[in-house]
This record gives C-alpha cells, structure tokens and sequence, in this order.
C-alpha cells in the first residue's frame, strides 16, 4: 500500500473545529487506499505563548527547561487530533517524538536529528491505524527532551517520510502553495506551480515561512517530493522537487524578507591577520550564526567589521562582542536592530546577467539605501532600513514582472 506523510501547521489545528476539518482530511486520504502518518504542530500560536510565559519570568530561560514546556504543545495536537479521527470512526493512534525514535544531539532549542525510529509506526500502520506523530520534539541518546527549532514540525515530516520510504511529503498550509513573494505584501503575487529544492531552500533560509529551511535541505540530500497545499481546498498546490532544464528559463522566482535581522559593527579594529577568525570563531563557539558580513576598506591600519544576526541572538552577540572589542583593542560597536533583508532567488541567475544591476536600480528608484550585500549562486540579498523592507519587496517584484509568472 502507498504510504503518505500529511504535515499540518498550527494555524490549520488552532481550534476544535479546525481540528475536526483536518480530521475529515486525513480521513478522506485514508479512504483513498493509503497508509497515513499524519505530523502536526502546536495549536495555532502556542508556542509563541509558551515562549513568552517563560520570558515573563526572565529573558534568558534555560534551554533544557524551555525545551520541557515547548514540546507539550505539540503534545496537545496529536491527542485532540486521534480523538477527532476516532470520532469519525478512523482507527488512530497518537505518538511523541521520543516515542517514535526520533533521537537527536543535545543542542537544545535547536537540536538537529541523528537517527530515526519507525518500527513503532510500521506496527500501526499494519494494524490499519492512522499514526500521528508529534511534529518539533526528539531525545537525545540520554533521554533528554530537545525541540528542533521554529519550523521543526517540517523537518519531523520529511525525516518521517525519509524514514518510511513515503511517496510523497504532503505540507497542509493555510496558504495554497509558494507565492513570488509574499501575498500580504504583494497582492499581485503569482503562485509557483513548482519550484526547485535549491529556490525553496534558499526562499525559506531568507524569510519565506512557508517552510523550514532544514526541511528542504533533508528532502533534497533524500529526494523526497514536497508538495504544498491549501488545508481547505482540494487544488493542486506547488511542487518541490530536483531542478529540471526548463526552471532555468525563469530568472528570478520569488522575492523573500525577513525583518528579523540586526547588524552589528565593530569599529576600528587592528587590520591584521587572524582578526576575523577570531571574532567569527568566538561567536561560532557559541551557537551564533552569522549572514551577511562586511568588513571596510583598511585605513590607518584598522577596518570595520559588520556582520548580520537574527535579533533574537541579539543580547548574547553583544556581550561576546563587548568582550572581544577589549581583547582586540578596538574602539567600541555598535548594534542596529532596526534592519531587515530583502532577496531574490532564482536558478535561472546561473544563467543570466543583470539581476543585480536590475535589484539595485529598483531600490534606487525608491530611494531605499542599501546597507549591505550578499550573494549567492542563486540568490542576492541586501540589507536596509526595516521600515523600507516591504516597499523593497514590492518595487523589486514589480521590477522583475513577477505578477505575470506562473
């Protein structure tokens, strides 16, 4: 029998009703013929929630504690979603993580997956259940709970679909599929009919929610099929999957931000080798990803060092920098957290010239300066003021006719 994985968001559960809405589509599914895990996430905003209950009490809560708490979230779905399929007569069966084998490193907050269980779920499913697991949570080899990170349910479906040898990983949203930019910014953004891992990848690392960005990347290394749908709508969504020769015909496929940015810079720092290394060492030793980085022109012997860090990261970055601006002999820094990042994606950049030029020239057209720059293979970034961010997005969608893509 084919074995689909069905992912859905916490929007799509945030209520009893909603709950009982999937609950029919699950079924629906199974009534088709097929295997069902089914992975969910916390009801609707819940761990934002739970997060800002921890915060009440002090900004910096423990992680393995905080991991504690978040994983009860998904807890909740997985219960109230069986209770909804069994009341429709759907045998089913409700598993955590940590049930199922999903065993991970002990980065708590942000623990990646080591090894994956599935002679739990294999037994259900041969016994006729739909299995719903929790999406977010693992153990590590201790049996310490751990959360995959803000997106993790996705990561948990595509591991799970990896693991089971699925057909497909199907992703229920409360949008229909990925857009060319997002449609509460842009109301004449176009849908995506499909769209290759290494776009979806670069679209969710850059700000796109539609997916996690570490789910796209364990599909690709797997070549798992994503397919992202309307959780009320039975309409074809948009596909993810290897790139093919006709993508390349489509310069650029979407525009993406994320306002969760800020910048710092160390001023006057000795220009000599090893300087960057140890600054960047430092902050890497501490968990803290870097994005885009700048360092100035040398003058008088010293240089400026800019980077990016996503604004949660914030405090602990600036108390490691305060450190290293002593042990270095620079001036100071300073912290700017109002900035957000704006980019465009697009395997057919491989191809084709310009796209920078054209980016650049509509933000001058709008007079929106442009702070930094960053570049990939497949995708240009640039960092500006956040409260140009949206404009941004709007003049760089017009400047490239996305509106007419399909």
């Amino acid at each position: 029998m084919k074995l689909i994985v069905m992912k859905f968001g916490g929007a799509t559960v945030a209520t009893p009703e909603a709950m009982k809405q999937v609950a029919h589509r699950i079924f629906e599914k199974k009534s088709q013929g097929y295997d069902v895990v089914v992975v969910v996430s916390a009801p609707g905003d819940m761990t934002d929630d739970l997060i800002a209950k921890a915060k009440a009490i002090t900004e910096t809560p423990d992680e393995r504690e905080l991991d504690m708490l978040l994983a009860t979230g998904e807890q909740q779905s997985i219960a109230l979603m069986a209770i909804a399929l069994k009341s429709l007569d759907c045998d089913a069966i409700s598993f955590t993580g940590p049930q199922v084998g999903i065993v991970t490193d002990d980065a708590h907050t942000k623990a990646r997956i080591v090894k994956m269980g599935g002679e739990k779920i294999q037994k259900a499913l041969h016994l006729g259940k739909v299995v719903i697991v929790a999406g977010f949570q693992g153990e590590t080899e201790e049996e310490e709970i751990t959360t995959l990170g803000r997106g993790g349910s996705d990561l948990t479906a595509v591991a799970l679909a990896t693991a089971l040898n699925a057909e497909i990983c199907e992703f229920y949203k409360d949008v229909d599929g990925v857009y060319t930019a997002d449609p509460r910014v842009v109301k004449s953004a176009s849908k995506l009919s499909y769209i290759s891992y290494d776009e979806m990848l670069e679209m969710a690392s850059l700000g796109a929610q539609v997916l996690f960005n570490r789910s796209v990347e364990f599909a690709k290394k797997n070549k798992i099929a994503l397919h992202v749908r309307s959780s009320t709508k039975p309409d074809t969504g948009t596909m993810i999957t290897e790139e093919v020769k006709l993508m390349e015909g489509v310069v650029v496929s979407g525009v993406t931000y994320t306002k969760n940015e800020a910048k710092l810079t160390i001023l006057w720092v000795p220009d000599r080798p090893g300087i960057a290394a140890k600054v960047f060492g430092r902050l890497a030793s501490e968990d803290l990803n870097i994005d885009v980085i700048v360092q100035d022109v040398s003058e008088d012997g010293t240089t400026n060092i800019s980077f990016t860090i996503s604004k949660q990261d914030l405090t602990r970055a600036k108390g490691i920098v305060e450190k290293l601006v002593q042990e270095l002999g620079a001036k100071g820094f300073q912290a700017d957290e109002h900035v957000g990042k704006v980019s465009v994606i697009g395997v057919g950049m491989r191809t084709h010239s310009g796209v920078a030029a054209a980016m650049f020239e509509a933000l001058a057209e709008k007079g929106i300066n442009i702070q930094m720059i960053s570049t990939s293979e497949i995708k240009i970034s640039c960092i500006v003021s956040e409260e140009r961010v949206e404009e941004a997005v709007r003049a760089i969608h017009e400047k490239f006719k996305l509106s007419n893509l399909t």
